[in-house]
């Protein structure tokens, strides 16, 4: 075996001996506990130094991106004001191996003069940080990946882990979704199939020219290659907010094939245009408009959008403007 697969096995199985290790009634208290956070609007404020610390730092970023409000406070800083971060009815959330950090230890009594629940992700359950929390969780490992024991390497994956497994438990209990999920990753893929609609990537009317029914070949021609749409709306006569039909490049080239070349300077934009255009409305979401313009015998590279009520076109989107937001 390996030296590298021998290191990943000590860490597997320390994390597997960790979760043989935890309390259920303990995890429970404290799932609990998070869960009366998030309902008080309350936050998690993790904390631990050194590599616990950066540990402490994922796990309250982990936090954050479910939707549990959560910070990392530094311990060296807390006694120079950062204490101020912490409100009554938070849960602190310490991090150390030893259960003897001192950084931590000398934090603790102006923390619990606030109404903070202190829970531990503690290395050695018998050690002071362990005996002064509300409830601790063991994170002991028998030894550590490092070749010399020392270098924090099991000791942080299994603390890792408990923060990520708590995690995963809050968002079960909390019914976190999909849609809750994406609000708090606006840039991902995930949070911009569930977040981005129509309107967001929709060209709007003012930037677009209407014609007429009766504009000509020349201007239908000088009005699609000035707004770079590769398309131009005809309005109604008598509503002039309402869409009477589309005018699409490939509109103008089956026009033009099928008319006489003397009679292209009599081409009105009534007898180009596509009646009746399949159109979009503003609040459908980004990725469900892709699919319509795609899952076709010929796909569409535009689509009218039009007010949910009534017939009013108040922008067009384009199949490039989806690509270029990165849905696809």
């Amino acid at each position: 075996m390996s030296a590298l697969k021998k290191c990943l096995q000590i860490e597997g199985s320390s994390i597997i001996n960790a979760a043989d290790n935890l309390s259920d009634n303990d995890v429970e208290i404290i799932i609990k506990l998070m869960l009366n956070c998030s309902k008080e609007k309350s936050k998690v404020v993790v904390t631990g130094v050194g590599k616990s610390g950066i540990v402490a730092r994922k796990i309250a970023a982990t936090f954050s991106s479910i939707g549990l409000m959560s910070l990392y406070l530094n311990p060296l800083d807390a006694l120079h004001g950062d204490l101020g971060i912490i409100a009554n009815n938070d849960i602190c959330l310490l991090l150390s191996n030893s259960g003897e950090t001192k950084e931590l230890i000398d934090i603790i009594p102006h923390i619990k003069r606030k109404k903070v629940s202190l829970i531990g992700i503690i290395g050695n359950i018998n050690s002071s940080l362990a005996k002064i929390c509300n409830v601790s969780l063991n994170a002991g490992v028998d030894r550590e990946a490092c070749p010399l024991n020392l270098a924090p390497t099991a000791s942080t994956a299994v603390a890792m882990a408990i923060g990520d497994a708590l995690a995963s438990v809050w968002m079960e209990r909390k019914g976190i979704s999909n849609a809750d999920f994406a609000l708090n990753h606006p840039s991902g893929l995930l949070g911009k199939k569930l977040t981005l609609t129509v309107e967001d990537l929709m060209v709007p009317k003012t930037k677009l020219e209407p014609l007429n029914m009766d504009t000509n070949l020349e201007k239908i021609i000088g009005i699609i290659s000035n707004n770079g749409m590769g398309c131009a709306y005809v309005k109604s006569f008598d509503k002039p907010k309402a869409i009477a039909g589309l005018i699409t490049d490939g509109d103008l080239r089956r026009a033009l094939k099928t008319s006489n070349p003397k009679d292209w300077i009599n081409l009105r934009a009534s007898q180009i245009m596509t009646k009746n255009p399949l159109t979009i409305n503003p609040q459908i979401l980004a990725v469900d408009a892709l699919h319509l313009m795609e899952n076709r015998k010929k796909s569409i590279n535009v689509l009218p959008v039009l007010e949910k009520e009534g017939n009013e076109i108040i922008g067009i989107l384009r199949l490039h403007d989806i690509i270029k937001s990165g849905l696809k």
